[in-house]
């Protein structure tokens, strides 16, 4: 249901240039351009299938470049170009509007606790992620 509202939004605040996932691919290159695929998934929470199939719709679509890292030629990092730069402002518009529809009724202590409680899950399946690839790494490991 969020992400149909997000992106109800987006169309009525005239974004048209991507859709609510590709926003978030968008999000985390404002806030750190020139990123590698790796950074990327694990920002964004996208798998690396998912995410290289959007990267290639958000390049055709003149919103990202992919490059050869200079460090590292076998490495690929994404840039925005000048046009997904200035659709930030509409996008944080967007944003916050999203997060008024959130805390709707809510007092900011209210406000801060769910914040505080949601990170707290956001943390405990982190580490159940870390945890799991540490042990899928053994199991592998093990058969050899």
């Amino acid at each position: 249901m969020q992400a149909r509202i997000f992106q109800r939004l987006l169309s009525e605040s005239g974004v048209e240039e991507f859709n609510g996932p590709q926003g978030r691919i968008l999000y985390v290159l404002w806030q750190e351009d020139q990123v590698p695929i790796a950074t990327l998934v694990q920002k964004t929470g996208l798998a690396k299938n998912t995410l290289t199939a959007m990267l290639a719709r958000m390049e055709s679509a003149g919103l990202l470049l992919r490059e050869p890292s200079p460090a590292d030629r076998r490495q690929v990092l994404i840039r925005l170009t000048g046009k997904a730069r200035g659709l930030e402002g509409k996008y944080n518009q967007v944003s916050e509007e999203m997060n008024q529809i959130f805390y709707q009724g809510l007092t900011q202590e209210d406000a801060n606790l769910l914040d505080s409680l949601l990170d707290k899950v956001l943390d405990n399946l982190d580490a159940c992620e870390k945890a799991r690839k540490y042990v899928k790494k053994d199991v592998v490991k093990g058969e050899q």
